[in-house]
């Protein structure tokens, strides 16, 4: 089968197409004949050798997929060869087959394309299990997404929307911000124009906001405490600008601050099949009736993944970039 392999960490120029064995199902998994796969900022990060895969994950990068199954594992009773899945994999996206988890694999919407099925498991879980189960956003409450324009970000909007939260987001661009509130948001802060801290506070009438998404980390750190509301509960899910900062627990102790960290790719298949299960119960009604679609920005045929990447890197996309295979 064709993949993409990371020859040495580096640049693009490193994703490199080439041919290894399809691999076999065991147990509980099952072959996926990969028809889309998500890109991610993590697959970008392990191409630059900064986030290397868990000891047993493929290191064929790629951590989402949508296909057809061709084969499984003889502890898989749920799922049949033919059937159409998308699903989240700890690597082994970028490729022409790729195996998976048979409790991490989920039906594809009805009405949906297999790019568009591969657009949802990273976000989808990534957000279900930081705003939803963690953060416990309510409605009425306010959230606030950096970098709403994202995979994430545009995702995270459509599902606080439809529980009924309301919704700020910062973005680098009029036309990212403009895009945001079409989709539903109900503020938009430019951040290269704006200091979010102040519009924050003009916005909220100084209360502050209930729970903040954050992939950006460094210097936007101090920032969140100062803007967030009694009660508070900051998610920081990625750290664009770094992973140092400075904190002012008065600040945390008299807001009575919750601050959490986390990552999805190391997590156990225990852990992240309770995400899909909450998933498949509360968020796909809402994907098979309309009410959330995924944001596709663009597509890359498997050979050009290294435009992807570059596509990615250069941050002017709004919503999922998507490989086709």
């Amino acid at each position: 089968m064709r993949v993409i392999e990371i020859i040495n960490p580096g640049q693009k120029s490193v994703l490199t197409v080439t041919r290894r064995s399809t691999p076999t199902p065991i147990d509980h998994q099952v072959l996926i004949k990969v028809a889309a796969a998500g890109i991610n900022r993590p697959d970008v990060m392990q191409r630059k050798g900064l986030y290397p895969p868990p000891p047993d994950a493929s290191d064929i990068p790629g951590l989402e997929i949508a296909g057809t199954i061709v084969a499984i594992g003889n502890h898989v009773v749920n799922l049949k060869v033919g059937d159409n899945v998308c699903a989240l994999v700890t690597g082994g996206g970028y490729a022409e087959y790729c195996l998976a988890d048979d409790a991490l694999c989920l039906p594809i919407p009805e009405n949906f394309s297999f790019i568009q099925a591969a657009a949802l498991p990273e976000t989808f879980f990534t957000v279900w299990n930081n705003i939803f189960a963690n953060a416990r956003l309510l409605p009425g409450e306010t959230l606030l997404i950096h970098g709403g324009s994202s995979g994430i970000g545009t995702t995270a909007i459509q599902l606080a929307k439809a529980f009924s939260a309301n919704v700020i987001i910062t973005a680098g661009s009029p036309i990212k911000c403009s895009f945001c509130l079409q989709l539903g948001a109900d503020a938009a802060i430019n951040y290269k124009k704006q200091d979010f801290v102040d519009s924050i506070n003009v916005i909220t009438s100084n209360q502050g906001v209930d729970v903040i998404l954050d992939m950006i980390g460094g210097d936007y750190f101090p920032r969140n405490l100062q803007c967030m509301a009694r009660n508070g509960r900051l998610l920081q899910i990625a750290i664009q600008n770094g992973p140092k900062s400075e904190i002012n627990l008065l600040t945390l102790m008299l807001k009575r601050l919750t601050i959490a960290g986390s990552t999805l790719r190391s997590q156990n298949i225990g852990f992240k099949s309770e995400i899909a299960r909450q998933l498949l119960e509360k968020v796909w009604p809402l994907l098979s009736n309309d009410t959330i679609k995924p944001v596709i920005d663009s597509t890359f045929a498997l050979c050009d993944a290294a435009q992807a990447h570059e596509r990615m890197e250069s941050s002017q996309h709004i919503g999922k970039i998507v490989l086709t295979v």
